[in-house]
């Protein structure tokens, strides 16, 4: 039996048993992608290689390394990786289909070379985004490096979190202080402030727009919430903490993804709690709705006015129009789509939802390419959730299928794919669910966190207790 203790590390190889002659080797897929979370979440999105242009943002180019060294594993039969039936590796792939498809059929015309750059970034894109997604659904092979990969995604995001406090506390954009020798930001800056809405500071912390922040905070938060409850004893302060910044500064995006996407994770995963559980989670979304009408005097009046007031029937009529005008374009290439990337916003309009701007750009093809995605990662988490008998393992698998789902929600929200924190977010979590379900199947996760009924504290989670984490 595998004993999993929080954050700690697998094993020294010394410790392992010799594997026998002709075994695959191994290769830690975690560390691969742990520098990809580094680089994605706390490199600002604008600092680019100036001659790669939008490409040449440093996670970016690291996913399309990652492209080339997944083919190279999955080719060399002499690196373990998994090569069976994975359902997610099947969406990821059809999708990059989609998007290539795209391409050929945008190419098949002349296009301005504004446009044709952007369908070659967009290619760019989707390679990376696969590479980061197979990595994750074939490369984690064992519950402590899935458990290990998931925290680091907390880490980050909880930084990200303590960065946008400290932008609405100050009113300063502390991301333009973040300069790489070599590297130039492509962002217009007019001043050191950050957005404003209705008089409140609106944090993007190393997002490039609040709008992105509170995807990925909403994307983090049931994660969190999984790894505080199951935490054992040494590590419950620091994971409680991770929720509280995450949970603490998404109502601080002023927006209205930031609402729909708390509601969502809390829709799935609280009537899947213990009842004690339960009531501690209402209990404390009242003491922060209050502590909010406290501290923040004017903020709970704002979030009424995104969903009743004048904001809200001006962003309706925008995207009412959007959509509009967006019909003549679709006519124009109803199943490829003109080209993924080539709906430039300064050309056009912004769409200000991704599925939209997906069926403009990739075609009827590439849309359902897209919400199979995100159905996939929702179908396999619950499956997962099904197959488990181990509250932990059922509660991680809740966990992950409300990440999905609050991405795929803020999908529509606005053009997500063209925010590179929130994408390749929501590839990796996809390609986690994909790993978690592998393990789910084999009987690794369970046999990893032992025997439900023969511990002493998973009963005591059964019971409404928090217990010691091994997952």
């Amino acid at each position: 039996m595998v004993t999993l203790r929080g954050e700690q590390a697998a094993a020294p190889a010394a410790d392992l048993p010799p594997e026998p002659d002709g075994a695959a080797r191994r290769f830690d897929a975690v560390s691969l992608l742990t520098i990809y979370i580094v680089l994605l979440m706390l490199i600002p999105y604008s600092v680019v290689f100036p001659p790669l242009g939008g490409a040449g943002g440093l996670s970016t180019m690291y996913a399309g390394i990652l492209m080339f060294l997944f083919l190279a594993l999955w080719l060399h039969q002499g690196f373990h990786i998994d090569r069976g039936s994975q359902p997610v590796r099947v969406a990821g792939i059809a999708f990059t289909c989609a998007v290539i498809a795209a391409y050929v059929s945008a190419n098949r015309h002349l296009m301005p070379s504004l446009e044709r750059n952007g369908a070659d970034r967009g290619l760019i894109f989707a390679a990376g985004w696969l590479a980061v997604l197979l990595l994750a659904a074939d490369g984690i092979d064992r519950p402590d490096r899935l458990n290990t990969m998931l925290g680091r995604i907390v880490t980050g995001i909880a930084a990200m979190a303590a960065i946008g406090i400290a932008e609405f506390l100050t009113g300063l954009d502390f991301a333009q202080y973040i300069v790489i020798p070599g590297f130039v930001s492509q962002a217009i800056v007019t001043d050191t402030g950050v957005d404003t809405r209705l008089g409140f500071n609106r944090p993007a912390a190393t997002a490039a727009h609040p709008l992105e922040l509170a995807t990925v905070l909403a994307i983090g938060l049931p994660i969190a919430l999984h790894r505080a409850r199951f935490a054992p004893e040494g590590l419950r302060v620091r994971r409680w903490a991770q929720v509280g910044v995450i949970a603490a500064c998404l109502p601080l995006t002023i927006s209205r993804a930031a609402i729909l996407g708390l509601g969502v994770v809390f829709l799935l995963i609280l009537p899947t709690w213990p009842k004690t559980h339960r009531r501690y989670a209402y209990g404390a979304l009242g003491a922060a709705v209050l502590g909010v009408f406290v501290l923040v005097p004017g903020m709970l009046g704002t979030f009424l006015s995104l969903f009743g007031g004048s904001s809200a029937a001006t962003s309706t009529a925008s995207r009412t129009s959007a959509y509009g005008s967006a019909a003549a374009y679709v006519a124009q290439h109803p199943w490829l789509g003109r080209g993924f990337g080539t709906f430039l916003p300064a050309t056009y309009f912004f769409t200000d939802n991704q599925y939209l701007l997906s069926l403009i750009e990739t075609g009827v093809i590439g849309l359902l390419a897209l919400i199979a995605l995100f159905a996939t990662g929702v179908l396999v988490g619950r499956s997962a959730y099904r197959a488990a008998v181990h509250p932990e393992a059922r509660d991680l698998a809740q966990s992950l299928v409300a990440a999905v789902a609050a991405a795929g929600l803020a999908f529509a929200t606005f053009d997500a794919l063209s925010f590179s924190i929130a994408a390749g977010l929501s590839f990796l979590i996809i390609g986690c669910v994909g790993a978690l379900w592998r393990m789910t199947r084999s009987g690794e996760l369970e046999a990893a966190l032992g025997d439900p009924g023969g511990g002493g504290a998973v009963p005591a989670v059964a019971a409404g207790q928090p217990g010691p984490s091994q997952a």
